[in-house]
């Protein structure tokens, strides 16, 4: 575990819904840690139990060395990543570098095993580069620099062996990062539950889609979505990006990214919420998905109170939809996706460039239920 000086003080904490959660130090940190112990071991021929080191906003860590190896022309020291009471998929990561002295002063810092290598223009880094970011970049090469004094250069090589197997839980592939993780860490400090990151990470996605001249584009919440619009619509792979429970945030990302048609693709559960204009669709922001059926049933008119008392007893949308189809009132579901698209043409309704918007939903139990136009129409524009 990395510890820093206070370990008491409150600024090592957050608080998210009514929890005390640790805060931890991302790979970015951890590589430095790794570097500033090998740099340390080479030079004076010993192994380091301990490092101490900045992280990018300034915060002080101190790091346990886990592993070290060295001789007179190289040394390697590994660094575990600690994420706090964050459990991503990288804690835990053994993070290594391997440290070479040059003959001139220059450092020079570079991805092995396990660290992915950028190919697609729209990151942070350009194609053929290690997804080193520029952030940790910077702040391992000032470590190295310090260590080394002005006179002595390096060459620095971070892995991480299991980096490979990680990075399937992560964005990278969708992001083209391929071969491993990336290094990471604007601040260099981990906020359990913090959603900045993964924001960060759609709007990197969506990036590369209009670096490659991308103009329109399918949004999901998620794997649900995603397998519908590939199988049942035929939509490419390529087309789609997975928004989660973001969906106001990442319905103004299109804006700001010039995209000029969004397609939303979605299961009820998800998109009822939005027919509401809650844009922000998870459980704990907002759950009124009986409250919000109840009310477009009953706007239908004729519908039994008796009936629409069954629905607001629901505890999910697949038993709500269950009696509506036993019922007869599908024609609830037009109404909805026609919400879906008035609700988020709206949130965008005042700012450039304007997007054209349409919506399907569906139920994983029963398939389709509506689109806000002819579905075969959506077929053959998105195909």
């Amino acid at each position: 575990m990395a510890v820093t000086p206070n370990n008491n003080s409150e600024d090592n904490f957050v608080y998210y819904n009514g929890r005390k959660l640790r805060k931890g130090f991302t790979t970015g940190t951890t590589a430095t840690a790794a570097t500033v112990a090998a740099i340390r071991t080479l030079l004076n021929q010993e192994p380091q139990e301990t490092v101490t080191v900045h992280a990018a906003n300034g915060k002080i860590a101190i790091f346990d060395v886990e592993q070290t190896d060295f001789d007179k022309n190289a040394a390697s020291c590994a660094i575990k990543k600690d994420g706090g009471d964050d459990q991503d998929a990288t804690d835990g990561a053994l993070i290594f570098a391997k440290v070479s002295l040059r003959s001139d002063d220059e450092i020079h810092l570079d991805g092995g095993k396990g660290v992915g290598r950028v190919t697609k223009e729209g990151l942070a880094n350009k194609p053929g580069i290690p997804a080193i970011n520029p952030t940790p970049r910077r702040v391992i090469k000032e470590a190295a620099r310090k260590e080394l004094g002005s006179n002595l250069g390096a060459n620095i090589v971070i892995s991480v062996p299991e980096g490979e197997k990680i990075a399937k839980l992560t964005y990278n592939p969708r992001l083209g990062i391929v071969g491993g993780i990336s290094i990471l860490g604007t601040s260099g400090v981990v906020t359990p539950m913090s959603e900045s990151s993964w924001k960060h990470s759609i709007s990197i996605e969506m990036n590369i889609h209009r670096k490659r001249g991308d103009k329109a584009i399918v949004l999901v919440p998620g794997n649900y979505g995603e397998d519908f619009a590939k199988d049942e619509l035929g939509i490419a792979d390529d087309k789609i990006v997975q928004m989660s429970n973001f969906v106001g945030y990442v319905l103004h990302e299109t804006q700001r990214l010039k995209f000029n048609k969004v397609l939303i693709v979605g299961d009820l559960g998800k998109m009822i919420k939005v027919a509401a204009g809650i844009f922000s669709t998870h459980s704990k922001d907002a759950d009124a998905r009986a409250e919000i059926m109840v009310a477009n049933l009953a706007l239908m008119g004729g519908v039994p109170t008796e009936f629409l008392q069954k629905i607001n007893n629901c505890l999910t949308t697949i038993s709500m939809i269950k009696l509506i189809n036993q019922a007869g009132y599908q024609d609830v579901y037009q109404i909805i996706v026609d919400k879906i698209k008035k609700r988020t043409e709206k949130l965008l309704a005042h700012r450039e460039p304007h997007i054209e918007i349409d919506a399907v939903i569906f139920s994983r139990e029963s398939g389709f239920l509506a689109a806000s136009k002819p579905v075969q129409e959506i077929k053959d524009e998105w195909q």
